[in-house]
């Protein structure tokens, strides 16, 4: 868990992180969630002389945020959780912000990070999976019922893996940090070898390693100019564990983006700028404006 005390302009005032201790089981990582919160909250008392005005949380999973209700989270085995209520209670009746954890962090990224200025903009985590925030006049699209942005399961090879959402060939299932972290383990004949020992094997001028990173590229090329050309971003922010390799993964990127694109227009491509204080700031964005709706209405 990563929580943060964030001021009105987005500053970060004060960082703590803490063991989700998820084997103890939902309940316990709820309690931990509210009594994280309660003691940053008294941290602020104790060292800003004042109580935060308002809280926002981003959690992962299915998320129904106008009812602030933690619908669903696989990793943490939690079924509708009334997260915004409960930290409402344990805060003293503060207004409280649910946000799912992927938009919350593109909502930081495009407003503070990365994607400052534009008016569009595509945030895509490359890690375990692959996921999507669709940014629009600094807001996040959520879409009808919640699961916009989910790039992830954009279909590139229909031939292809197996996905966990019962499709075949999804984008995660090929440019993933995993797909290319179980890929190179397989064409490396080391099974402990990750996307990170790719990347290095790239640089170094392995030709195994090359064919492994190029292949993740230009499925991950595919999903993007599918993206771009339903959305038509003005910027593309790839962040999650792939991105640290740089221009490794961007040089490449870029030219296979590039070479799909036919009548669409390009957008920057760059990488995310906040690594995974995202989330952080991005819940307190979620909480001030919460604030100004407030004094708005």
């Amino acid at each position: 868990m990563k929580a943060a005390l964030v001021g009105a302009d987005g500053a970060l005032l004060h960082e703590a992180r803490r063991a989700t201790g998820r084997e103890r089981g939902p309940d316990a990582v709820v309690e931990s969630i509210l009594a994280f919160a309660g003691d940053l909250r008294a941290y602020g008392e104790e060292h800003f002389g004042e109580s935060a005005v308002a809280a926002g949380v981003a959690v992962p999973g299915i998320v129904d945020a106008a009812k602030g209700v933690a619908v669903y989270a696989a990793n943490l085995g939690w079924r509708d959780v009334p997260m915004r209520r409960l930290l409402g209670e344990r805060l003293g009746g503060v207004p409280v912000a649910l946000g799912h954890d992927v938009r919350t962090g593109g909502l930081a990224e495009g407003r503070i990070g990365a994607g400052r200025g534009a008016d569009r903009f595509l945030f895509i985590p490359l890690g375990t999976g692959i996921a999507g925030a669709i940014g629009i006049a600094g807001a996040i699209e959520e879409g009808a019922h919640g699961y916009a942005g989910e790039i992830g399961h954009i279909v590139i090879r229909p031939d292809g893996p197996d996905c966990g959402c019962g499709q075949r060939g999804c984008l995660e299932t090929l440019a993933s940090a995993s797909a290319v972290s179980r890929a190179w383990a397989a064409a490396s004949g080391d099974p402990e070898a990750d996307a990170a020992d790719c990347a290095k094997a790239v640089e170094s001028g392995d030709p195994k390693a090359a064919e492994v990173w190029q292949n993740a590229v230009d499925a991950l090329a595919a999903g993007l100019v599918t993206a771009l050309t339903l959305l038509d971003p003005r910027t593309l922010i790839i962040g999650g564990g792939l991105a640290e390799a740089g221009e490794t993964l961007f040089t490449p990127l870029r030219a296979a983006v590039e070479e799909r694109v036919t009548f669409q227009k390009l957008p920057h491509i760059v990488p995310a700028a906040l690594g995974d204080t995202a989330g952080c700031l991005g819940a307190g964005l979620l909480a001030w404006d919460l604030l100004s709706t407030e004094v708005s209405a």
